[in-house]
């Protein structure tokens, strides 16, 4: 199975690849057009500021070889958040295979740190990501942005107020969360994602 990982200017990226490996998969690190096209599953993961993150992608031609895909697409992080279609982060158009707006927490009492950053349950758990999770499972968080409930939510998680901790869409999934920093249960969706 040849799995891409797409390589743009984002953090985070070799622990998304040392997770491949763990699970016996030798992931490909690229920006190449036809090597992200031919794969059999792509990885858009990372760290990082919306609007730079966008520029760094449009200037690379990566914005819409990714909305080309066919495969199952993953996003982390960042990812799930540029899938979407705008981010208040810089106010930044993104690259919308997800109609829906990237918000920035607000908080609404003291104890309210931004960002949120640690383990966090998520639950209401859909699609083929989640396959064989029967209830609330612990992951892990750093963000400071998030995606409202949608149409498209395949997980919930509340901080603050509830919002969407994973997305999918036709071949696109996504997880505000990292699977690879999530132990077990990052790595069971990690095998999820590399069977569809």
């Amino acid at each position: 199975m040849k799995v891409a990982i797409i390589d743009y200017n984002a953090g985070n990226i070799r622990s998304v690849e040392n997770a491949l490996r763990r699970l016996g998969v030798e992931p490909v690190l690229t920006a190449d057009h036809d090597t992200i096209r031919r794969a059999d599953k792509v990885v858009f993961p990372g760290q990082g500021e919306a609007s730079s993150t966008m520029s760094f992608l449009r200037t690379q031609g990566l914005d819409e070889v990714i909305k080309s895909l066919k495969q199952p697409t993953l996003g982390i992080c960042i990812g799930m958040q540029l899938l979407c279609k705008h981010s208040e982060e810089g106010d930044t158009d993104c690259l919308g295979i997800f109609d829906a707006e990237v918000k920035r927490f607000q908080p609404q009492r003291h104890e309210d740190k931004i960002p949120q950053m640690g383990w966090n349950t998520i639950g209401q758990l859909k699609g083929a990501l989640y396959e064989g999770f029967t209830k609330e499972e612990y992951v892990y968080f750093v963000h400071s942005y998030y995606v409202p409930l949608c149409p498209w939510t395949a997980a919930v998680t509340d901080y603050i107020q509830p919002y969407s901790a994973s997305v999918c869409k036709d071949n696109f999934y996504a997880t505000q969360f990292h699977p690879e920093k999530s132990g077990a249960v990052g790595e069971r969706i990690l095998q999820n994602f590399l069977k569809l």
